[in-house]
């Protein structure tokens, strides 16, 4: 735990295997560990957007607390959605492009699903950005694929990254395009009671 804080040392989770969030948990100054939990991110015929992705984060930290009840798990998902389209991870590059030619001169919607589970509490969320691509030529979407950056995003981009350029506006918490919300997260945990007294 980081020098000067007087909180004490629960057990906490982050049952999310990406990098970004890990990243993103230690602006929290929390002591966690991280534990991927497998769960694959498929969505289910008919399912919306906030249903899927507080659903799969509800997976993902249901997946993680079995093997520890006692812990604090936080489940995280998130997917972009462009008009009535979820846009998940591509893929392959070509899948990247195309998502990319989707997002170009257009608002979408990012959305992250958040579930706290600890012994029988289970509290899950979903929290919406909104961002405004500016109009991005071929060129514009060759150059970034090439950079790798695509695979693995969400909706083929990391906000963070390269594809900063191509933001004209953003609606709402940066932090949760990027993968966490920290703010609906942090005060979510003091609500519930993280960390415990004593």
């Amino acid at each position: 735990m980081p020098a000067g804080l007087n909180y004490p040392s629960p057990r906490l989770i982050l049952a999310s295997a990406s990098p970004r969030r890990q990243e993103l948990m230690k602006l929290l100054r929390f002591d966690f560990e991280v534990r991927a939990s497998g769960v694959p991110e498929e969505p289910r015929r008919g399912e919306s957007p906030t249903r899927l992705v507080t659903r799969l984060a509800r997976a993902k930290a249901e997946a993680v607390r079995d093997t520890r009840p006692d812990a604090w798990v936080v489940g995280a998902d998130t997917v972009v959605v462009c008009g009535s389209e979820v846009l998940g991870k591509p893929d392959s590059m070509e899948a990247a492009g195309v998502m990319l030619h989707k997002l170009s001169d257009r608002t979408h919607e990012v959305l992250t699903g958040i579930c706290i589970r600890h012994r029988q509490l289970r509290h899950a969320s979903y929290v919406e950005t909104t961002v405004r691509f500016a109009a991005l030529s071929d060129r514009d979407i060759q150059e970034y694929v090439s950079t790798g950056e695509p695979l693995g995003k969400a909706g083929a981009y990391a906000i963070q990254g390269y594809a900063s350029r191509f933001v004209q506006h953003i609606h709402g918490c940066y932090f949760n395009v990027v993968g966490l919300p920290l703010a609906h997260l942090h005060r979510t945990l003091m609500q519930l009671g993280f960390p415990p007294d004593g």
